[in-house]
C-alpha cells in the first residue's frame, strides 16, 4: 500500500511539474532584463518626487516649478529609452481564437 501511495504521489508531482501551466515557471516577467527594471524604477522614483513636491503647501511655487519641470523632462527621456513591455504568458490570449457568431 505504501509503495502504491508513493508511486501515485510521484506521478502527481511530475504531472503538475510538467503541465503547460507550469512550463515557464516564473519567467513570464524575466524577458526585459535588468536595464528595463532599473529605468522603470527611476521613473517611479521621479514620479514620487514630483507628487511630494506638488503636495507640499509650504513650498514656494517659484522654487519647485523648475524642479518639477526638470523631473518631467527626465521622465520623458527615460521613457524614450524603454522598449514597450513584452510579457510572456503561458496561456494563449483569448483574442487569438476565432470569433463566435450567434444568430
Amino acid at each position: 500500500m505504501t509503495r502504491r501511495n508513493m508511486l501515485a504521489l510521484t506521478a502527481l508531482v511530475l504531472g503538475c511539474g510538467l503541465s503547460p501551466a507550469f512550463a515557464d515557471g516564473l519567467s513570464w516577467y524575466g524577458g526585459h532584463g535588468d536595464r528595463w527594471y532599473a529605468v522603470h524604477r527611476d521613473i517611479y522614483e521621479l514620479e514620487n518626487r514630483i507628487a511630494l513636491l506638488e503636495a507640499d503647501p509650504q513650498m514656494d511655487d517659484g522654487f519647485r516649478a523648475p524642479i518639477i519641470a526638470s523631473a518631467r523632462r527626465e521622465i520623458r527621456r527615460l521613457q524614450a529609452k524603454l522598449a514597450p513591455a513584452y510579457w510572456r504568458w503561458t496561456d494563449p490570449c483569448c483574442y487569438s481564437r476565432r470569433p463566435l457568431h450567434i444568430r
